[in-house]
C-alpha cells in the first residue's frame, strides 16, 4: 500500500537557495511548497555579487539576462587618501569571455533584484512562495516527513516525502535536527545599508580609509536602483544608529566631508561575521542548503553563489529519486557540497584578512569556475587520462555547428533538466535512447559538426569517446568505445534505465 503524501518536497525559506530549488523542481514537474516565515520578500542588497559559474546556472534556469539587466559589472573603486588625493583601481581582475567560459566577469546585482527575477521565473512555471508561513515543528519516519505550519492564526499539518531547510544562518530546521554548527566568530562587526544620498557620483565605488578596521567606509552604487550600498566595520559592542541621520553622522566622521548626506534608508543591518559549517547536510529525509548549512564573511562574494549551487546540486537528485532512482543517490549531495562550503569558508576568511590589510582585488579564485567533484561517487573516469577536463569537472562550453548549418553551443544542448551524452565520432550506436537522456553525435557525420575543433580540443577526446554531462552541468563520465558497459551501469545507478519510457514513484 502506497502512503499518500500531499507534496513531494517542502522547502523552508524563500531566499536564493530556496528559490533555486523551487525553480528546478518546478521545471521537473515535482510537487512542492515553498514557505517563508517573513511576510514580504527580502528587500536588501546583501548578496550582490553574481559569479560567472552562477551566471551559467542562471542561464540554464532561463534568468541570466533578466538578472544582468537588473544590474551591471563591478565599477572601478575610487580610493580616497588622507592627503586628499584619489586613485581609481579595478576591483575585479579583467577577464574576457572565452568559448569555454562565456561569462568572464561577475555581475553586481542587489540581492532583492536577483530574488525578484527568480520569483518571476517561478511564477512562469506556475508557482509562488508562501510568505508569512512558518514551519513550527516536524518529525520524520522512513517514508516521509510530517510538518506543522503556522500561517497567521491558522495551523496546518502537511505530509511530504522530503523537507529542505533553506532558512538561513539561524535555521530552525538545523536546530530542530540538533545538527552541530561549529566554527568561529571572526572578531569583525559591520554595517551594511541601502541608502539614497547626495554628494557622491554613481560611476565608481567610493572607499575611504582603506585598510583601517576602525574608520573604513564605502559607498557602492547599485546600478538601475538609485541606491548606494553603504558598508563599514563598527565596534563589536554598542548600539548603532542606522537612521538616515545616524548614517550621515557616521559618514561625516569617517570621511571628513559634510557634503555626503544620507537622504533615506531602505534597508540596514548590523552583523557579526562568522565562519561556520554544519556537521551534516542530511538527516534522513531532511536536508540543509544555503546559509542553513554554512555561514561566512561576505568577502569575495561567495555566499549567495554557494547557496544557489547547493540547491542546483540537490534539485535534480531529489527529482531523480522521486522518479525511481536509488535512494543512495541523495547521499552524494553532502559528499559533493560540504567540502565545497568548507573551502569557500577558508577562502572568504582569507580574503577578509587581506581586506583588513587593504588588499581588495579579486581574481579567478572567487569566480567558482574551477569548483568540481573530482573523486565523487558520481564521477566515472574510464581509462585514466591526463587531460584538463575530467569526470567531476565543470563541463565547459564550446561552439558547434548543427548539421543543418546553424550555429550552436554545448550549453544549448545542456540547457534543461535532462542528462546529455556527447558521442564523439562513434562508429556504432551502443547507448539506446531513454527518457531523461539527450544523445548527440558530434563530429564527422554527426548531428553537430565540431568545425573549429573546440569540443575535441577542450575535452581532449578521441574518436569513440563518450562524455556524459549531468543535469547540473558537471561531467559525470568520460568513457572510450570499449567501456560502454561501465557507462550503462552508471546510467542505471542514477535512474536512467534502458527501455524506460515513463517514470513512477
Amino acid at each position: 500500500m502506497t502512503e499518500d503524501h500531499a507534496i513531494d518536497v517542502l522547502i523552508c525559506g524563500a531566499g536564493a537557495a530556496g528559490l533555486t530549488l523551487a525553480i528546478d523542481l518546478a521545471r521537473r514537474g515535482v510537487s512542492f511548497r515553498l514557505i517563508e516565515k517573513m511576510d514580504n520578500p527580502f528587500r536588501g542588497s546583501r548578496g550582490k555579487g553574481i559569479q560567472p559559474r552562477t551566471m551559467e546556472v542562471f542561464e540554464d534556469l532561463c534568468i541570466v539576462d533578466r538578472i544582468a539587466a537588473s544590474g551591471g559589472f563591478y565599477p572601478h573603486q575610487r580610493e580616497y587618501r588622507r592627503d586628499g588625493s584619489t586613485k581609481d583601481v579595478a576591483l575585479v581582475e579583467a577577464s574576457e569571455p572565452l568559448p569555454s567560459e562565456p561569462y568572464g566577469l561577475p555581475l553586481l546585482v542587489p540581492q532583492f533584484l536577483t530574488e525578484r527575477a527568480m520569483r518571476e521565473r517561478l511564477a512562469e512555471l506556475g508557482h509562488a512562495p508562501e510568505f508569512g508561513c512558518t514551519l513550527i515543528a516536524f518529525e520524520q519516519d522512513d517514508r516521509g516527513v510530517t510538518a506543522r505550519l503556522a500561517d497567521g492564526d491558522r495551523e496546518q499539518t502537511v505530509r511530504t516525502r522530503y523537507l529542505v531547510g533553506t532558512d538561513g544562518g539561524r535555521s530552525f530546521v538545523r536546530q530542530a535536527l540538533a545538527v552541530g554548527f561549529p566554527g568561529k566568530t571572526l572578531g569583525v562587526r559591520a554595517i551594511v545599508a541601502d541608502v539614497t544620498l547626495t554628494g557622491l557620483s554613481c560611476d565608481v565605488w567610493h572607499r575611504f580609509n582603506e585598510g583601517s578596521m576602525e574608520t573604513q567606509i564605502s559607498f557602492c552604487p547599485l546600478a538601475e536602483t538609485g541606491l548606494f550600498q553603504l558598508q563599514g566595520p563598527i565596534p563589536l559592542e554598542g548600539d548603532i544608529d542606522l537612521s538616515a541621520e545616524g548614517l550621515t553622522a557616521l559618514s561625516a566622521e569617517r570621511t571628513g566631508r559634510a557634503d555626503i548626506l544620507i537622504q533615506s534608508v531602505s534597508w540596514a543591518s548590523a552583523f557579526n561575521m562568522n565562519a561556520r559549517l554544519a556537521d551534516s547536510y542530511r538527516v534522513g529525509r531532511v536536508f540543509l542548503a544555503g546559509d542553513a548549512a554554512h555561514t561566512h564573511p561576505p568577502t569575495g562574494g561567495q555566499g549567495l553563489n554557494t547557496s544557489v549551487q547547493d540547491a542546483y546540486n540537490l534539485g535534480w537528485k531529489l527529482a531523480a529519486v522521486l522518479a525511481g532512482a536509488p535512494e543512495t543517490l541523495l547521499d552524494s549531495y553532502e559528499e559533493e557540497r560540504r567540502p565545497i562550503a568548507a573551502n569557500m569558508l577558508g577562502l572568504a576568511t582569507r580574503l577578509l584578512e587581506e581586506m583588513k590589510r587593504g588588499d581588495i582585488r579579486r581574481g579567478r579564485e572567487v569566480r567558482q569556475l574551477d569548483i568540481g567533484y573530482l573523486g565523487s561517487s558520481l564521477s566515472l573516469e574510464g581509462t585514466p587520462r591526463q587531460a584538463r577536463v575530467l569526470a567531476g569537472n565543470r563541463a565547459p562550453d564550446a561552439p558547434l555547428r548543427g548539421a543543418a548549418g546553424q550555429p550552436a553551443r554545448l550549453f544549448d544542448l545542456f540547457k534543461g533538466p535532462h542528462w546529455t551524452l556527447l558521442e564523439f565520432e562513434v562508429e556504432t550506436v551502443a547507448v539506446q535512447p531513454r527518457k531523461g537522456l539527450h544523445i548527440h553525435a558530434v563530429g564527422q557525420g554527426g548531428y553537430f559538426v565540431d568545425s573549429e575543433n573546440r569540443f575535441r580540443d577542450t575535452y581532449e577526446v578521441a574518436p569513440g569517446d563518450r562524455v556524459l554531462i549531468r543535469p547540473d552541468g558537471y561531467v559525470g563520465a568520460i568513457v572510450s568505445q570499449g567501456e560502454v558497459a561501465a557507462l550503462e551501469a552508471y546510467l542505471h545507478a542514477v535512474g536512467l534505465r534502458a527501455g524506460a519510457t515513463a517514470t513512477g514513484r
